[in-house]
């Protein structure tokens, strides 16, 4: 949170990169790491890391979550879809929503998630809220990791201008003794683990003043079982969503649809244009045309190879072009797309004009000369 402001305090240590991308950074190797399809972002504000996040490939599902609507509201247009999305859907499916409230109440909205951020967050909780934020977070929503990340107070000398607290919102300032007693009395309470780290080094001969930044990584010990999570459900949500988008995926069918038939009408394309050029070169010489071999790039290459050991030739009849969909379906993109031939076929049924037995896709020279 807040990162504008600190780094005007910060600027003078110069980290490289700013202190706010080391902490974001963190949070992406971690996701690199452990592989969560759930991650929720609690004090999200800006959506600074839910952007970066989004281009995780392993991520399905996240959440942002703060207090201040109106500074989600301000960048949340940053994350709906663009349309490249749209062009080249991904083959994960993601869905991203930012919810207005407090990290002091329960949300069922909030539960099934692998991975929870807070960075530079709980420094902001009044009391009360820093109370029940342990509960909130480690016992109701109960991820299988949590990250926590909080200013090291014991660094704020060496820091211009800071005369208490780093931030004016700021109600308190840990030093590492006192996050660190806070953190495994938390981890003991809820059955977690702890490690701690940080982001943010010292200058060389300050080294007792420790990261910028203290971090801490709590992994939960044991899975949570399905009625614990259950019983503690509230019956009402207390958040409000004021964001949400879902990007195109190849796993929703419309989509993989519009992606298998621009495959097929490719691949099909080229393969004709190489058909046609040999046609061309070789007349209707049958004994040339029989020592037929594509070779202009890796397409060519490939179809090669399926002519001689499949016998998949495509052929032309008359003012027809056919394209046997075995051959196309041996493409690996294709094959990878659809999975099986019979999905191919399905897909692409009356979205592509295919010969009088549906075996190949079909293409009429004539026709297309006369739009030419």
């Amino acid at each position: 949170m807040d990162k504008n402001f600190q780094e005007e305090f910060t600027q003078i240590i110069k980290f490289k990169p700013p202190l706010y991308k080391q902490r974001h950074q963190f949070v992406k190797d971690l996701v690199e790491k452990y592989k969560p399809k759930k991650v929720a972002d609690l004090g999200c504000a800006d959506c600074s890391l839910l952007r970066m996040l989004k281009f995780c490939s392993c991520i399905e599902v996240l959440a942002g979550l703060d207090i201040c609507a109106n500074v989600m509201k301000e960048k949340m247009h940053t994350l709906s879809p663009l349309p490249v999305d749209y062009l080249q859907p991904s083959e994960r499916s993601l869905t991203v929503t930012l919810h207005h409230g407090s990290v002091a109440h329960k949300d069922p909205c909030m539960l099934g998630f692998d991975l929870v951020t807070c960075i530079e967050l709980i420094e902001h909780l009044e009391e009360p809220e820093l109370k029940k934020f342990p509960e909130v977070v480690f016992g109701f929503m109960a991820p299988s990791i949590v990250v926590i990340s909080t200013p090291n107070s014991e660094f704020n000398p060496l820091l211009p201008g800071v005369m208490l607290y780093r931030h004016p919102d700021h109600k308190f300032e840990w030093n590492r003794a006192q996050f660190q007693s806070w953190a495994l009395e938390t981890a003991r309470c809820y059955d977690y683990s702890v490690e701690f780290t940080g982001v943010g080094h010292p200058p060389t001969g300050m080294e007792k003043a420790g990261f910028c930044t203290q971090i801490g990584v709590f992994i939960r010990k044991h899975p949570q079982t399905g009625e614990s999570v259950q019983s503690e459900k509230p019956t009402e949500a207390v958040y409000k969503t004021v964001f949400k988008a879902v990007y195109p995926s190849l796993k929703d069918e419309k989509y993989l649809q519009n992606a298998v038939i621009s495959e097929v009408i490719f691949t099909a394309q080229i393969i004709k244009h190489r058909l046609m050029s040999k046609h061309e070169e070789y007349g209707d010489d049958p004994e040339r045309k029989s020592k037929f071999q594509p070779s202009m790039d890796c397409f060519s290459d490939y179809l090669g190879k399926l002519v001689v050991e499949k016998n998949m030739e495509p052929f032309i009849s008359g003012n027809e072009v056919y394209i046997p969909l075995v051959t196309i379906f041996s493409f690996p993109k294709v094959k990878r797309l659809c999975g099986t031939f019979e999905k191919l076929c399905k897909l692409i049924a009356g979205k592509v004009t295919l010969s009088s037995d549906g075996s190949a896709v079909m293409f009429n020279i004539e026709h297309e000369n006369e739009e030419n």
